[in-house]
Formats: C-alpha cells, sequence, structure tokens
C-alpha cells in the first residue's frame, strides 16, 4: 500500500496528530523516531508555569540530543544542565557553562581530565554523598587547592517509616538527617581541592510515581504517602540546607523531577527544580492527575508480515525502558488504536506480533506508531530525530547515539 494511503488513513477525526506525523514523514523508510515540536515546545511552557519562577535543570538523560538540549536552555526559565556520567558532562560543558553530574562518578580518567582544564573546572560539579567518594575523587583527581573541584552533596529524599525498616523512595544517598548532612559538609569543607557550592535531593517516590493508576484503591494509597512524603521532606530539607549553609555558601539547591515540579518548587529551602521527561511526555506520564505532558516523541515500525487474520507483524519493537521489569517498561502502540501484545511474545526484538481489530486494517510497508515508556532511552535505540512542526519536517538532529557517544 502506499505512503499516500498511509498517511490518509492516519488522518481520522479528532486527533490529527498522526496524520500530520504520516504526511511529514511519508518519504522516510521506517524505522525511525520523531519529535513533534509543537507538543514538545507546549510541554516545555507548561514545565516553566509549573515551576513558580524558579529555574528549570534539564535532565540530560531525558532528552540524550545536544540539539533538544540547546534549544531548550536558550528558552526562558530553564538554566543548567543534570547530566547523568562525567564523560557527558565534560563533552557538554564544552558548549554549556553549568552542568552538575546527578550521580557519583569514579572515573579515573574523566576526573584528571577535569582536574586539569580550568575551563571545565568552572563549569562542572560532582555529586557526592559519602566520605568514601571524596577520598576517592582526591586519590583520582589530585584537584589543587588553589583550583578546586566544584562539588554538590546529595541528600537522601525517601520517604522511610518504622525507623526506617520501610523505606519508600530510590535507594541513592545515605545521607538522610540534617545532622548527616552537617557531618559531610564539614568534611568536605576541611578537604584541599574541594569546595561545596550545591545540594541535591531527588523524590522519586513523589516525582517518579504516578498518583492515578488504574487501580483505584492502590491511586489512594499513592496520593496518601506522597502528602505524607512531602510535608516530612519539606521540613527535612530545609534544616539541612540551613545545617548546610552554615558550613559552604551554597550556590543552588537542586530538587524535584517532572511528577514534583510544582510541589517543590513551592518549598523556600529550593532554589531550581530538575526536569527533564516532562518534555518528551513519555508513556510513565500518563498517570499523573495534576499534569498531562503531550505525547511529543513516537517511533515507528513497518508492517512486514500477516500471520493471520487479526494480526500483523511489524519489525523490531523490544525497545523496553529500565527499572524493575513489567508491563509498564513496553512501548505501546499509540496508533492505529485497539492493537496490543501477545501474552507470550511481547514486544520482540527483531519482530513484534501485533493483535486487535485495527490489525485486519494494516497492510505490507504500513507503519505502527509507538510511543515508549521513557524519555530519553528512546535516543539510545535511533541515530536521529526527525523534528515535525506542523505537518512537515523541519530538521534532522543526531541523539547521542547519532554522535557515536553511548555514555551509560
Amino acid at each position: 500500500m502506499s505512503q499516500t494511503r498511509t498517511a490518509a488513513r492516519a488522518h481520522i477525526p479528532g486527533d490529527d496528530r498522526f496524520g500530520r506525523l504520516a504526511r511529514a514523514t511519508a518519504g522516510l523508510e521506517p524505522p525511525f523516531a520523531v519529535v513533534d515540536l509543537d507538543a514538545y515546545r507546549a510541554n516545555a511552557r507548561s514545565l516553566v508555569r509549573r515551576s513558580l519562577g524558579k529555574p528549570i535543570r534539564v535532565a540530560s538523560k531525558s532528552l540524550r540530543c545536544r540539539h533538544l538540549l540547546a534549544d531548550t536552555l536558550r528558552g526562558d526559565g530553564f538554566r543548567g544542565v543534570l547530566a547523568f556520567t562525567l564523560p557527558e558532562a565534560l563533552w557538554l560543558a564544552e558548549d554549556h557553562t553549568d552542568v552538575v553530574v546527578g550521580y557519583p562518578t569514579t572515573d579515573r580518567a574523566a576526573l584528571r581530565r577535569l582536574a586539569t582544564d580550568q575551563r571545565l573546572r568552572e563549569r562542572v560539579t560532582l555529586m557526592v554523598d559519602s566520605p568514601e567518594q571524596l577520598e576517592f575523587l582526591h586519590g583520582a583527581a589530585r584537584p589543587d587547592p588553589a583550583r578546586p573541584l566544584r562539588i554538590c552533596l546529595e541528600l537522601d529524599a525517601s520517604y522511610r517509616l518504622l525507623g526506617g525498616r520501610v523505606h519508600l523512595g530510590a535507594r541513592r544517598s545515605p545521607v538522610h538527617s540534617p545532622g548527616q548532612a552537617l557531618a559531610l559538609a564539614r568534611r568536605i569543607a576541611d578537604r584541599p581541592g574541594l569546595r561545596l557550592v550545591g545540594m541535591m535531593a531527588y523524590e522519586s517516590q513523589i516525582a517518579g510515581v504516578g498518583d492515578a493508576p488504574a487501580a483505584a484503591l492502590r491511586g489512594l494509597a499513592v496520593r496518601m504517602m506522597q502528602r505524607a512524603s512531602a510535608a516530612e521532606l519539606r521540613e527535612r530539607r530545609a534544616t539541612a540546607v540551613a545545617a548546610v549553609r552554615s558550613v559552604a555558601d551554597l550556590e543552588f539547591v537542586n530538587g524535584g523531577g517532572t511528577g514534583s515540579v510544582e510541589g517543590t518548587a513551592a518549598e523556600p529551602a529550593v532554589t531550581e527544580v530538575a526536569a527533564g521527561s516532562g518534555l518528551y511526555g513519555p508513556l510513565l506520564f500518563d498517570t499523573y492527575r495534576a499534569f498531562r505532558p503531550r505525547p511529543a516523541a513516537f517511533f515507528a515500525l513497518p508492517v512486514v508480515r500477516r500471520p493471520a487474520p487479526g494480526i500483523v507483524t511489524v519489525l523490531g519493537g523490544g525497545w523496553p525502558a529500565s527499572g524493575a521489569a513489567g508491563q509498564d517498561r513496553l512501548p505501546r502502540p499509540a496508533h492505529p488504536g485497539r492493537l496490543a501484545y501477545r501474552a507470550t511474545e511481547g514486544a520482540g526484538e527483531v519482530q513484534t506480533p501485533l493483535l486487535g481489530p485495527a490489525a485486519d486494517g494494516l497492510a505490507l510497508g504500513e507503519r505502527v506508531w509507538f510511543r515508549h515508556a521513557k524519555a530519553g532511552e528512546l535516543a539510545e535505540r535511533v541515530n536521529s530525530f526527525h523534528l515535525v512542526e506542523g505537518d512537515r519536517i523541519v530538521e534532522e538532529v543526531p541523539t547521542y547515539r547519532g554522535e557515536g557517544h553511548a555514555f551509560l
């Protein structure tokens, strides 16, 4: 079937998104990925409104595309990058002046390069959460006391109950109490060659957990937990920040994520919020009540087989998201509607059977559009994004992978 017919079928009343994407990409052979700039920019404006006037530090792992990262940072309300590895941060710091590495590093070669390059040293901030990491950084980088490395202290934002026996949230920093934060801040201040400039706390149990899942009772439980956790963290974070500020003149206090932007930004102790996934609007953000980003990133796969009535097979498709394995980590067919995986096959490495009423209307060569479960991980599967405005491609830009980088 011709690509013209594909586009016509996708142009359905009430939802012209896939009609626009089909017309824009009629000359492309799938598989490929697109970013709908109209939706992307609407999501950026939404994040800025939710941030209550505080700057948004863009999480690079949620984009993994230098062009889109730079374009976003040129917009009002965005300032600085939250990188995921030190080699990536050094690469990005060639163009950006404020890059915080969101996770600790043990990359000796990258640390030595950072310590010996004045421009990079002034632009990149390292993350620490223990005296052991301080020892490692000092031994690996051997920083000059007159030219110290910039350091950010990470406070654990998890919600703990029953004396810590119940832990809700990601297992990140061991620094949980204000006293622990103060003790580590003093260790950093006493270490020649290191300068404490920031604090960070990521409340994954709030920012990364949707409060409106399909199961109503579970949703109620999640909302109760998140309200209690937010109240506890607000007080603990303020106390910890005040304690650390008694030791160091902090330039920034970072918190939150796409799912908690407005709540975190409302805390007086927080000076900036982190976000990135909300720009692409992946599947995992379909279960939030307070906001709903517009889906902006899609990938298209071609129909290559018709094994039986009611079934079509597309090329590839096995692009699951990281995290605990489950159905919520799989890409989802977005168009045509009423397509689903076979329970015994799921999303396959080189082919994916899809079942449903729409299958019999698809011919060989036609496309099925998918959404990825998480944001930036889609960029690890393609070399470029086709940027679409309206019903035309305005630019093709490389992903990290397309520029020859696989940082993690």
